[in-house]
Parts: structure tokens; sequence; C-alpha cells
């Protein structure tokens, strides 16, 4: 009868509206925990960064779709040889997709990082870091890093840190500039509201497992010994 399926659809709205309604509140939800737990760590001037041993750079490509420089990456990279040059950092892993023998993140920041005249030994490259929960596993599990400072642009930090937190990883956050990021911004932005709920779910229900792991490579970044420290400081008043 007319009016039993009529209430039949009804059912259907409000159920369908129940069901858009949890999943809005889940997502504002979620999304504000990873953001009020990190948002003291997260530091937006890379002079006033702190100092760490080891910074974690994340990769991405160099170039847009439309064949342009991409801002993400210049930003990156930016931060990055900032932090070395100024010695806050003594170490950069560069971390990034290699997953065909054509796209080769690690090696273009290797390549632009050099070309910014950072040294080649504060330079580790991390071929298997195909996500930021796979660069941050493998940050932690192959390269024996306890804490790091995380290099990425500000919209991304959050999730990383929270990340981080979870592997067991003392982290701040170094926010990368985001000059010349325009159209593309707010789908980032709205991309990764959707990104940090599925965080949660691959830290705490489907116990996500990095996809590559392989045999240890710990970062050996040599200390300067305390004569060698007085020998520059002799070199210095001389």
């Amino acid at each position: 009868m007319p009016w039993i399926r009529r209430r039949h659809f009804q059912i259907f709205l409000l159920l369908l509206g129940g069901i858009l309604l949890l999943a809005v509140v889940l997502m504002v939800s979620v999304n504000l925990w990873v953001l009020s737990v990190t948002r003291e760590r997260i530091h937006h001037d890379v002079a006033q960064c702190p100092e760490e041993r080891v910074a974690i750079v994340f990769g991405t490509s160099r170039w847009t779709r439309g064949g342009g420089r991409n801002p993400h990456f210049e930003g990156r990279m930016q931060a990055a040889a900032a932090l070395a040059k100024s010695g806050k950092v003594e170490h950069l892993l560069l971390s990034g997709d290699n997953s065909t023998r054509y796209y080769n993140e690690p090696i273009v920041m290797w390549r632009d990082l050099r070309g910014r005249d950072v040294p080649d030994t504060l330079l580790t490259l991390d071929y298997a870091g195909f996500s930021t929960f796979d660069t941050l596993a493998r940050a932690k599990q192959v390269f024996g890093v306890e804490d790091a400072l995380l290099v990425t642009q500000s919209w991304h930090l959050p999730r990383a840190l929270f990340i981080a937190d979870a592997m067991g990883i003392g982290a701040e956050g170094c926010a990368a500039p985001e000059d010349g990021l325009q159209r593309s911004a707010l789908e980032l932005r709205a991309r990764e509201w959707l990104a940090r709920v599925a965080t949660v779910g691959d830290l705490y229900i489907w116990q996500r497992q990095p996809r590559f792991l392989g045999p240890k490579e710990l970062i050996d970044i040599p200390l300067v010994s305390d004569d060698a420290l007085v020998d520059e400081a002799s070199a210095d008043t001389d």
C-alpha cells in the first residue's frame, strides 16, 4: 500500500540522516583530538624550530600535475636546507616513495639539497617511505630514530606528529613554508581531515603494519669529542 511504502521511505531517510550525522560527529571528534594533542608542538617559523639531532623530511613530487614546480616540495627543501645549514639538526632523513624506477622522491630530494650546498654526509635516504605511516614506522624500526624534528607543511604535521607519538618517537613539528599554495590548499586540507580519521583506524583498530621494513640501517651520527670542541674554540680565538 502507498502509505506503507511512504512509511518505509521515511524510516530509510531517518536512518540515513542518523548515519551521516554520526559520521560527521566522528570525523569532527577525531580531528579535534589529533589537533589538540599536537598543536603545541608545531613551530611555524623555521628559525624558531627546536634543535634536534635528526630531522625527518617527508617526500612529495617535485612537480605538480600541471608541470609546474610543486610548492610543497620547494617549501620542504627550503626548510630542510635551513635547518641543516644553521646547525639546528645534525642529520636529515629523506623519506619518500620509490615504488617504480621512474619515480624516486628520496633521490630527487637528495639532489635538490646537494644543490643547496647541504653536505652528503648529513643525508640518509629512505626509499620505502610510501606513506606518512611507513616513513615514521621505518624511522623508528629501521633507522633507530628515537627523537626527531618532522619537516612538512603545517596541515600535514598534526597527523605526522600523532603517528610519531604512537610509534614511540619523541617529535616536534617544523612547518615548511607554504608560499604559492592557492586553489589546491582547501582540497588538501579537506582530504587531510579524512586522512586523520583513517589514521586513527590504522593505529587503534586495524593495527596497520608498514608495507616494507627490511634490515636495520641505523643512522650513524658522529659525536663531536670534547677535544674537538676545545680545538674549535681555540681556532676561533686565534
